[in-house]
C-alpha cells in the first residue's frame, strides 16, 4: 500500500510542476501578446491603404488597352507638377506602347504590374496564376529596365491563392480604398466628388488611363486642385508603403520620405 502511495505522491509533484509551467508559459504570451504579434507570421494581404497622420494620397492608374488616355493624363500631371503617381500596367499595353512606357519611366513614375491577361486570376489554377503574373514581371522589367514589386490584379480579382503566389514572386498586391468609378464615365463632377470626398490621410485612389474611361483627364486637374486645397500631397504607393504604424506610433522610412522633396 504505501508503495502505492508513494507513486501517487510523486506523479502529484509532477502534474503540479507541469500545471505550473503551463500556466507560466501563459502569463508570459499574455503580457507579451503585443510584442509577440509583430514578429509572428501572417499570410500575405492586400494593401487597401496604409495609416498615418500625414496628409498624403496615392493617386494611381490603371492601364490595360487603348492609346487615347496616358497621354493627356501625362500632360496633366507634368503641368501640375505631380511627380509622385503609380501606374499599372499590363504586359501587353506595354508591349505595344513602349513610347508610353518610356515616357512614364523618363518623368520618374512608379510602374507596377497589371497582370498579363485582363481575367480573373482568382479563376486560374496556381500554375498559371505564376505564369500569368511571370509573363508580365518580365516584359515589364525588360521595358522600363526595373523590376516592378508591386501588382494591382486585373478587375482587382484576386483569393488566397493568388496572393500566395504574388507574395512568392516578390510582390505586394495593392488595392485601393476610395474607388473614383471613373470607369463608368459618370460625369466628371461626380468622379471629382467621390474622390475628393472620400480621400483621407494613406488613402490609396483607383483612377484609370484606358481609352474606355473618356473623362478622367477631364476630372484630373479638379481633384489635384481640391485636395492641394485641403492640405494633401501625393506620394507614390511605394513611398507610402515606406511607413508602417505599430502601438499608435508611426514609424517612417525617412529614405522614402526623403524622395518627396
Amino acid at each position: 500500500m504505501n508503495f502505492f502511495i508513494v507513486l501517487n505522491a510523486r506523479r502529484i509533484r509532477q502534474m503540479a510542476f507541469l500545471t505550473a509551467a503551463v500556466l507560466l508559459s501563459l502569463a508570459v504570451v499574455w503580457v507579451e501578446r503585443d510584442n509577440l504579434s509583430v514578429f509572428a507570421p501572417h499570410p500575405p494581404a492586400a494593401v487597401y491603404s496604409v495609416p498615418t497622420d500625414r496628409k498624403v494620397v496615392a493617386l494611381t492608374f490603371d492601364i490595360s488597352w487603348g492609346d487615347k488616355r496616358a497621354a493627356p493624363i501625362m500632360d496633366i500631371l507634368e503641368n501640375k507638377g505631380v511627380k509622385n503617381v503609380t501606374f499599372f500596367l499590363s504586359s501587353p499595353w506595354s508591349k505595344t506602347h513602349p513610347e508610353l512606357v518610356k515616357r512614364m519611366v523618363d518623368a520618374g513614375y512608379e510602374i507596377g504590374s497589371h497582370g498579363h491577361k485582363h481575367d480573373n486570376y482568382s479563376s486560374y489554377g496556381e500554375e498559371e496564376i505564376r505564369k500569368q503574373i511571370s509573363t508580365a514581371h518580365g516584359m515589364l522589367t525588360e521595358l522600363t529596365g526595373k523590376a516592378p514589386n508591386l501588382i494591382r490584379m486585373p478587375n482587382g480579382d484576386f483569393d488566397k491563392r493568388v496572393l500566395r503566389v504574388a507574395n512568392d514572386l516578390g510582390y505586394k498586391v495593392i488595392q485601393w480604398d476610395t474607388d473614383s468609378l471613373d470607369w463608368k464615365n459618370p460625369g466628371v463632377d461626380t468622379i471629382v466628388r467621390r474622390v475628393v470626398d472620400k480621400a483621407h490621410p494613406g488613402d490609396i485612389i483607383l483612377l484609370h488611363a484606358s481609352d474606355s474611361c473618356k473623362q478622367t483627364h477631364e476630372a484630373l486637374p479638379i481633384i489635384i486642385d481640391q485636395l492641394r486645397a485641403q492640405g494633401y500631397d501625393f506620394v507614390t504607393v511605394g513611398q507610402l508603403l515606406g511607413q508602417t504604424e505599430t502601438r499608435n506610433k508611426t514609424v517612417e522610412d525617412r529614405s522614402a520620405w526623403n524622395r518627396l522633396t
